[in-house]
C-alpha cells in the first residue's frame, strides 16, 4: 500500500516544478514561509522545512532581510 507524501516534498515539488517549467524564472521573489504555510494549509515550519530542501536542491537562494528568490541556473 503506497503511503503519502510528506506535506513539505509535496510543497517543494511544487514549487520546484514551478521551476522547472519557467512559470518561476531565476530571480522570482518567493512568498514568504507564512504566506506558504497559509497558501497550502500547513504550520510554518513544514513551509520551512520545504524551503530547506528546495535551498539543498540549490533551486532557491535565501537573502536575510529580503527573502528567498529562484536561484539561477547552473549549466
Amino acid at each position: 500500500m503506497p503511503t503519502a507524501q510528506a506535506p513539505y516534498r509535496q510543497i517543494a515539488n511544487d514549487i520546484a516544478a514551478k521551476i522547472k517549467s519557467g512559470e518561476l524564472k531565476p530571480g522570482d521573489k518567493l512568498p514568504s514561509t507564512r504566506e506558504l504555510a497559509e497558501a497550502y494549509r500547513v504550520h510554518m515550519n513544514t513551509a520551512s522545512r520545504a524551503l530547506s530542501l528546495l535551498h539543498d536542491r540549490e533551486l532557491i537562494t535565501g537573502q536575510p532581510g529580503r527573502g528567498t528568490y529562484v536561484a539561477e541556473r547552473t549549466q
